[in-house]
């Protein structure tokens, strides 16, 4: 089979396409003919090196992906061959990740794609939709609550903002100006100008500060002052620096989310009844791996950049 491979840490020329054999489904597993695989900041960390691995080169980056189940394994009832899914998988696994043309993951990490949705829009879902949704559980905040996402117009904001909506929070949004209509029409409440001086902009909407925000463009403690004494904070990568005001801060790993398939199955809903968008920027042959890459790290993408194989 062909996959994506990292030979060696460095910069995105390291990035090449190999034939590797082909994995066989172990118990509760199934395999995967994968048809679309998504490019995200977790992979980019992964072929720089900063990610800790434990298993040896070369690797398979990728942690979601959509296609068509081609083989299933032992105990695994409810999934057949030629059922078209989503999925998502680690790279941090002897397996590899999910950017190759098969790939073995748990049957309880898979799901049929939304109806009406081509799989290169359904790969978008499964690892920024899973950590929105791993942010909001984290907060438990009740109907009514104020949300401020920083980051808003990338792919974890927009869930957030759409996922906070259908929970009855009220939202307010970072956004550069060309991105306030995107914004807006997610859903959010207020928007406001996004940058260092972020948590004074949400301040003016919500003068006694949010109860609550989740940090999607890692600015750590410069967004504190947005926040209300003993509210919370959900970081979606490392947090950077302490607290202050008795503000809880939630790390959020989507790994703890792989084998939800209550919560995929969820967002699955929401994109069939229209209340979650699947966006995708860009597609690339496996063979342009390395300029999505670069694509990604220039900035400003909105949507998902998408590997089809």
């Amino acid at each position: 089979m062909k996959a994506v491979i990292i030979p060696r840490f460095g910069g995105p020329e390291v990035l090449t396409v190999q034939d590797l054999p082909t994995p066989e489904p172990g118990p509760g597993q199934v395999r995967v003919r994968v048809r679309a695989a998504t490019v995200n900041p977790t992979d980019l960390a992964l072929r720089a090196g900063t990610h800790r691995v434990t298993q040896p080169f070369p690797l398979i980056p990728g942690m979601e992906l959509a296609g068509e189940i081609d083989a299933v394994g032992p105990e695994v009832t409810d999934r057949k061959v030629g059922e078209a899914v989503l999925g998502i998988v680690t790279p941090f696994r002897p397996e590899g990740g999910a950017q190759a043309e098969q790939v073995v993951a748990f049957a309880d990490s898979v799901v049929p794609i939304p109806a009406g949705k081509s799989l290169v829009e359904a790969a978008t879902l499964p690892m920024n939709g899973l950590t929105a949704r791993l942010a909001l559980d984290r907060l438990a905040l009740p109907p009514g609550s104020t949300l401020a996402i920083t980051g808003s117009a990338g792919a974890v904001g927009g869930y957030l903002i759409q996922l906070a909506k259908v929970a009855g929070l009220k939202v307010v949004a970072d956004a550069a100006p060309r991105d306030e209509a995107l914004v807006h029409s997610l859903g959010a409440d207020w928007v406001v100008e996004r940058g260092p001086r972020v948590a004074e902009a949400i301040r003016g909407v919500i003068p006694e500060g949010v109860d609550a925000l989740v940090d999607c463009a890692v600015q750590g403690a410069v967004v504190l002052p947005a926040v209300r004494d003993g509210g919370q904070v959900a970081a979606v990568r490392l947090w950077q620096g302490g607290t202050e005001r008795n503000i809880r801060v939630h790390q959020v790993m989507v790994t703890e989310y792989l084998r939800n398939r209550p919560a995929l199955e969820a967002l699955r809903r929401l994109v069939e009844e229209g209340r979650l968008t699947l966006r995708v920027a860009e597609t690339f042959p496996p063979e342009q791996a390395a300029e999505a890459h670069r694509r990604l790290e220039a900035g400003g993408v909105r949507g998902r950049l998408v590997l089809v194989f």
